[in-house]
């Protein structure tokens, strides 16, 4: 039996109540300005990582951590590549294959179930390794970053954004804040967030070169107050699958992230890594 701690769980868990409160990607947002919709902002950030990635028509791609399948579609649709998303949640693999054929881009997109830090694809697979917002949920980013650069050729990159570590905390820091991550285990699943240092010194020791260390933070900071309004929007919808407790865990998610953000203790970068 799975563990509710299992990113698998957790997703399975939530997915259809997500829909309501983060939208179709199931990530983050880059904005402009903090009145731009959502969903141009989430495109955004796909887009800035493409760019990143240099991706480009027939590239192969794998979706490390692929969601309900939004973001590959996207690519493929407008990159004209070909990705192969992966995700240990059954639930996103079913959804994100059904959301392929819906936008008719199956022949480009295809889903499969395997793990980011085991994923037993060929070696040097692929041109270019794709990890939105995944990373986190993976105890061993060491293995992830091997992974990664096991299976992308030479001279291919891997792009990763997510949720990073901005300082180390104390161990009595984190005990005064044990409320807070409570909120956040429950809503987002258990995470282990790192630097950019650390995902960069990862990324090295697995024998890829680190080229690009961004921190977008204060990009990607309004998207809480997008979730926030999306949650009041959609209370009965979210408070029947989740239940009251997910709801009330989310919404305090929401008053903790942006505290966290401004205070520098969390925040949200990305990291392009090349193959020699």
């Amino acid at each position: 039996m799975r563990s509710l701690d299992d990113p698998a769980t957790h997703y399975d868990r939530v997915t259809a109540a997500w829909k309501y409160l983060l939208g179709d990607d199931f990530h983050y947002g880059y904005f402009h300005s903090a009145e731009d919709p959502l969903e141009a902002a989430t495109n955004r950030l796909t887009e800035l990582m493409a760019e990143c990635g240099t991706i480009g028509p027939d590239m192969s791609v794998l979706d490390v951590g692929c969601g309900i399948g939004n973001p590959a579609c996207f690519l493929a649709e407008r990159y004209g590549c070909r990705i192969t998303g992966i995700s240990t949640s059954r639930t996103g693999v079913e959804q994100a294959s059904r959301r392929a054929q819906e936008r008719g881009c199956e022949g480009r997109v295809s889903f499969l179930l395997a793990d980011g830090m085991k994923n037993g694809l060929p070696d040097a697979s692929f041109d270019r390794v794709w990890a939105l917002e995944s990373s986190h949920l993976m105890p061993q980013k060491d293995a992830l970053l091997a992974e990664c650069a096991r299976v992308v050729r030479p001279g291919g990159r891997v792009v990763l954004c997510d949720i990073i570590l901005q300082r180390d905390l104390p161990l009595a820091e984190v005990l005064r804040r044990a409320r807070d991550f409570t909120h956040l285990r429950y809503a987002f699943g258990r995470a282990k967030m790192e630097t950019l240092a650390t995902y960069r010194q990862y990324a090295e020791s697995a024998g890829l070169r680190a080229i690009e260390l961004r921190d977008i933070s204060d990009q990607t900071l309004p998207t809480f107050a997008h979730w926030r309004r999306r949650l009041e929007s959609n209370c009965e919808e979210v408070r029947a699958l989740i239940g009251e407790e997910g709801l009330e865990h989310f919404r305090a998610s929401c008053d903790i992230l942006p505290a966290y953000w401004q205070q520098r203790i969390l925040g949200y970068g990305l990291m392009v890594a090349e193959k020699d």
